[in-house]
């Protein structure tokens, strides 16, 4: 080919899509924890790790967990801070706020509609008692 060629040839360039974090299961950490433990010879883990597509700290961590407690141990755990449980006085203060909003909007929603009352009694030349005097 020549070099005119080559450069009216298309270069396609594969885009991946995003990397995802690997999850592994707990019957498959206890499987490969046990494959691990049965390699006695030099290099037998090494390979095993290869051949799996792991790394040593995975094991480390996996073992680790394993001996803390074996089914809890080697569940997947949530990524991220713990969740925070709000306190029951926030929660009552959380309520009151809301309840608090409710009662300002209905109050507005009152004052609106008696100054619309005002208004249409002016209208129609109705006269309203003065404020504090009773009848």
């Amino acid at each position: 080919m020549k070099s005119a060629d080559l450069s009216m040839v298309e270069v396609e360039t594969e885009v991946t899509e995003k990397a995802k974090r690997r999850r592994f299961t707990a019957e498959y950490k206890r499987q490969v924890l046990q494959e691990a433990d049965a390699c006695t010879g030099p290099g037998e883990i090494g390979a095993l790790l290869r051949r799996k597509g792991l790394y040593s700290s995975h094991l480390t961590s996996w073992r680790k967990a394993r001996s803390n407690g074996e089914l809890a141990g080697l569940a997947p755990k949530k990524r991220g801070p713990a969740a925070k449980q709000p306190d029951a006085r926030d929660r009552l203060l959380d309520e009151q706020a809301r309840e608090i909003a409710r009662w300002k909007k209905r109050a507005e929603r009152a004052e609106g509609l008696v100054e619309v009352q005002k208004k249409v009694a002016e209208l129609l030349g109705i006269e309203l008692p003065e404020k504090g005097s009773k009848r």
